[in-house]
């Protein structure tokens, strides 16, 4: 068993389980009445802060490694991290545009096959026969699981697609800066410089509306520790740390697990109902990737 890898495995599963997780306590901060602004900005900030506390407690350790990287991986990072605030601003944008959650989920989803297409593009990597069925069969689950066969007369707001789209275009960024960048800096530090990067952007994105708007200061409490936690803090961590081994490619069809913890968290928090259908596709998901990665899971056998 590829021991190194199954744990990378993990990390980016469970970085993804995050976004999921983050989708329903967005909602609950919403029916709260703080705003978008409101919600990025202190998911951001307070996301930041969490990350320095983290690598302060780990700076010792990883002293030695500090030495081997310059300010352009620094830069590089920064400008790479402004993805991580422009998945969440998109993503929001889309819901905010009256874009049903389960449509934003299907347009967030489609970097699963944006990440395959990176990984082809930038490491001249064709995706095997089995990445490409499980690509299919996971867009598929994504169908059932956001219960578009059941929806009729679905009116889109043309800028909540755009947005969801481009929500899905950074994710995908996001995945391969954490594959590519800096990979000998140690894992803390490297999420640090990401979530510099992250909340420049969304401080600039709504700067006006923070200036010209009142801002209540109870979301840094009531809802950002949380938000940060698993919006800002987990996700980019555990990509750094686990991305690079397994892979932009099959990164992003792992992070499709996303999708089963988002309705699952639907279901069980905020009691949204869920049909046989939704949960068979959340099956369909699940199946396809543990199919995937079998041959590293699985122990080889030796030739004789």
């Amino acid at each position: 068993m590829n021991v190194n890898y199954l744990k990378s495995l993990f990390l980016v599963a469970f970085a993804a389980a995050s976004y999921g997780v983050l989708a329903t306590f967005v909602r609950l901060s919403y029916n709260d009445g703080y705003t978008t602004a409101e919600v990025t900005f202190s998911q951001a900030v307070l996301g930041l802060l969490g990350l320095l506390i983290l690598h302060c407690f780990s700076k010792n350790k990883n002293e030695n490694k500090e030495k081997k990287y310059t300010s352009k991986d620094k830069i590089y990072l920064i400008l790479c991290g402004t993805s991580f605030g422009l998945t969440s601003t998109f993503y929001y944008l889309a819901v905010h545009y009256g874009i049903p959650v389960s449509i934003c989920i299907v347009l967030l989803m489609q970097a699963v096959w944006m990440g395959a297409l990176v990984d082809f593009i930038v490491n001249k990597k064709k995706p095997s026969v089995v990445e490409i069925i499980a690509i299919i069969f996971i867009l598929l689950g994504t169908l059932l699981a956001t219960n578009l066969i059941n929806e009729s007369q679905l009116h889109l707001n043309f800028n909540g697609v755009l947005f969801g789209i481009l929500a899905a275009v950074s994710y995908t960024f996001s995945m391969f800066s954490s594959n590519k960048i800096a990979l000998n800096m140690p894992p803390t530090l490297r999420s640090v410089y990401l979530l510099v990067g992250a909340t420049l952007m969304v401080t600039i994105i709504w700067a006006h509306v923070l200036i010209t708007q009142p801002f209540h200061f109870s979301i840094f409490y009531k809802w950002g520790v949380i938000l940060a936690i698993f919006g800002t803090i987990l996700p980019p961590f555990l990509f750094t740390k686990g991305m690079p081994v397994v892979g932009i490619g099959v990164g992003s069809i792992i992070a499709s697990m996303e999708l089963p913890v988002s309705v699952m968290m639907a279901k069980f928090v905020l009691n949204e109902k869920v049909t046989f259908l939704q949960w068979l596709g959340i099956v369909l998901i699940l199946i396809s990737i543990v199919l995937l990665n079998l041959t590293f899971i699985l122990p080889k056998r030796s030739k004789k």
